[in-house]
């Protein structure tokens, strides 16, 4: 049996950037720009007051008390992207066939892979901005998910299926994340 009781988590907001949290989305405007999310549930509530983000539940359970903390990360990211933004850094690797990487839209075309003549694509999320430099790619985003993710459907992307992957270790790969 799991003892209820009430949690809180607050995160200060540093000079310079303004949060507010109205009808259930919190925004985080910053001098690299503004961060929207919604935060939804019953019994959690999130306040924005002299200078503090705070998450709350009363009477909270396992995944109640789980849940401020997560709602509490994500606020920090927010406020830590505002102020700089989250940098990745990845690189293609290739045994034999020169891997071709081109911006097309949101997405990024992977051409040559393994020599296979259709090419793969990975979808760019948001407003991460792609900066291809030779065979090593820069992602740059204020939002910590959607640069991870992008990053993400990158490497999924160049996963290698049917083939053993000690002797296939072709990809793109993450060499850096978080600068």
């Amino acid at each position: 049996m799991t003892k209820l009781t009430r949690v809180m988590d607050e995160q200060e907001v540093p000079k310079g950037i303004s949060a507010e949290f109205k009808d259930s989305v919190l925004m985080v405007k910053g001098p690299q720009g503004t961060l929207t999310r919604t935060f939804f549930h019953p019994r959690i509530k999130m306040t924005v007051s002299k200078g503090k983000i705070a998450v709350e539940t009363r009477l909270a359970s396992l995944k109640e008390k789980a849940l401020v903390g997560t709602w509490a990360a994500h606020a920090r990211n927010m406020i830590k992207g505002v102020q700089q933004p989250y940098t990745y850094r990845m690189k293609a690797v290739y045994a034999h066939f020169p891997v071709k990487m081109t911006l097309k839209g949101n997405e990024l075309i992977i051409e040559n892979f393994l020599g296979e003549r259709h090419p793969r694509k990975a979808s760019i999320l948001g407003g991460t901005k792609v900066t291809i430099k030779g065979q090593e790619l820069e992602l740059v985003s204020i939002s910590l998910e959607e640069v991870g993710q992008t990053a993400a459907n990158i490497e999924n992307a160049t996963r290698i299926r049917n083939r053993d992957p000690r002797v296939f270790q072709d990809g793109i790969y993450i060499t850096s994340k978080g600068e």
